[in-house]
């Protein structure tokens, strides 16, 4: 009898276990929710954090740590930054009379990278969409129109609230229907708040987002632009 319950109490621990995730697993799970990391992608990266621990994975865990307690979302722009104002806010160099304004802050990147532009930005967090239920209230929208109206946000010299009002606003906005209409809302809330509103011309294919471009073309459409009728 007691070696049956030993036995039973082995086959009860083994299925415990066999139904508990290991720290692997869990590890590659997390990895596989990262934009374009599949499960066996994300495979091969635990595969290689783990068989170097020292000089890849425990400077990764810190590095991740520190960003999940410092990084923010600016409260002028909406780029995610350590400090508030971000640093292109703060930035004395840029152009505190043109606001870009993009989707989100992969686009923001996207547009610095490029380096063909030196103004300021406005993240909107998204497009409109009927379908997904979002609509003006779910976007920064209304921070915008209040930005241009009282003056871009950022540091002193660069677009400091009462510094001067922005003369230009670039519709940045992906290509797409969803995008075009976003596009078309905002420029109806700035009308009559004596601000220029341009999109970007050619180099933007229809259907295509500012993240997936190369420099060269983001460049082009940024000297492109023009005004929205």
């Amino acid at each position: 009898m007691a070696g049956r319950g030993v036995r039973a109490g082995a086959d009860c621990a083994k299925h415990e276990y066999v139904m508990t995730v290991s720290d692997i697993d869990r590890l590659i799970q997390l990895l596989a929710r990262l934009p374009g990391l599949g499960p066996r992608s994300a495979r091969r990266a635990a595969l290689r954090m783990i068989q170097k621990p020292e000089t890849l994975m425990l400077p990764l865990a810190a590095a991740l740590e520190r960003a999940a307690e410092n990084i923010h979302a600016c409260s002028a722009c909406g780029n995610l930054d350590a400090g508030d104002p971000c640093a292109i806010c703060r930035d004395p160099g840029r152009d505190a009379g043109v606001i870009c304004v993009v989707e989100a802050v992969g686009d923001l990147w996207a547009i610095e990278r490029s380096g063909a532009f030196k103004g300021l930005y406005h993240v909107v967090g998204g497009t409109l969409s009927a379908l997904d239920g979002r609509g003006p209230a779910q976007l920064n929208i209304a921070t915008l129109v209040a930005r241009v109206q009282a003056g871009a946000g950022g540091a002193p010299g660069a677009g400091q609230p009462g510094a001067g009002q922005p003369g230009e606003v670039i519709l940045a906005l992906s290509a797409t229907v969803d995008g075009q209409t976003t596009a078309h809302y905002i420029a109806e809330r700035l009308e009559g708040l004596g601000v220029a509103v341009s999109r970007l011309g050619q180099g933007v294919p229809v259907g295509g987002e500012l993240d997936y471009l190369d420099d060269g073309t983001l460049s082009a459409a940024f000297k492109a632009r023009r005004p929205v009728s």
